[in-house]
């Protein structure tokens, strides 16, 4: 029982970390999944990882990449927010799509440029896949301050953002500030994937997004239960993968991506049982 207390104390932080990046990311996965915009996790993610390149070459290194990376994030943030498809005449995918090339296109020219100056890329390396089992009670802290303001976000613009995940275009029709809320909406997106890829990484993060959104989907009818069901999973998921990864020794962010990869497995086999089920209530047995 005490090597069991110790390895829990040990571990508390990753594993609160885990749990903390997995409910934040899963409510965000909600309305993200929901407008079915499921790029726009990749393309802010891969923008704060261009901005975390360019500021491993300028002498950053440890938590002070979340600046450039953070700056990186909400520049690509404000310009989706402000680029409106009606008047641009271009579906906000494809204007994702163009600045997640742009992202990718300045994150590879930096990474070329480490041997050029003769400079390790090891920072952005773990930026890339991430590094839970190293997260701290400080990194904790800052992850769940952003997913405090996130909550907030969602209390206070509950009744704004469920209309326009319904149609932006209804929505302003109805009187809701669409550009307004959006834009805060997406700044908001990219804090949280920036300040979770740090321990997450930048290429596991979007499954952590898109599963516990995807299989709340599945399981329930109504925004609200959606978000509080996508957070339990995600939680479930950042704990879950953690968890199993230690037990076995494999890496952790693989088993948090198969993880919650199982848990919407599972979820389509409920949800498929239950479709079943009431499509068979009612019928007469044939004579």
């Amino acid at each position: 029982m005490s090597e069991l207390i110790v390895w829990l104390a040990d571990w508390a932080p990753v594993m609160v970390g885990g749990a903390v990046a997995g409910a934040s990311t899963g409510m965000l996965g909600v309305y993200i999944i929901g407008m079915r915009i499921p790029f726009l996790g990749v393309c802010v993610s891969h923008a704060a990882l261009a901005g975390a390149v360019f500021g491993s070459l300028f002498g950053l290194s440890g938590p002070m990449l979340l600046v450039p990376a953070l700056a990186g994030a909400i520049v690509t943030a404000m310009l989706l927010g402000m680029l409106e498809p009606e008047t641009t005449r271009i579906n906000i995918n494809v204007l994702m799509g163009l600045l997640f090339t742009l992202s990718m296109g300045l994150a590879f020219l930096g990474i070329g440029l480490f041997d050029k100056f003769d400079m390790s890329d090891n920072n952005v390396r773990n930026l890339l896949w991430g590094s839970l089992i190293y997260c701290r009670w400080s990194h904790v802290a800052l992850m769940s301050a952003v997913a405090a303001v996130q909550v907030a976000f969602v209390v206070l613009f509950y009744k704004e953002m469920r209309a326009i995940m319904f149609s932006r275009f209804h929505a302003a029709a109805a009187g809701v500030h669409v550009t307004f809320v959006w834009t805060i909406f997406l700044v908001l997106t990219a804090a949280v994937l920036t300040v979770n890829f740090q321990t997450i990484g930048g290429l596991m993060i979007y499954s952590l997004m898109a599963n516990p959104a995807a299989a709340a989907f599945l399981l329930v009818k109504g925004h609200g239960r959606a978000l509080g069901v996508a957070m339990l999973l995600g939680a479930a998921s950042g704990l879950g993968g953690f968890v199993i990864s230690a037990v076995a020794d494999l890496p952790t962010g693989a088993m948090i991506v198969i993880f919650s990869s199982t848990l919407v497995g599972l979820s389509a086999v409920v949800n498929y049982w239950r479709r079943r089920g009431k499509s068979g209530l009612g019928r007469t047995p044939m004579r």
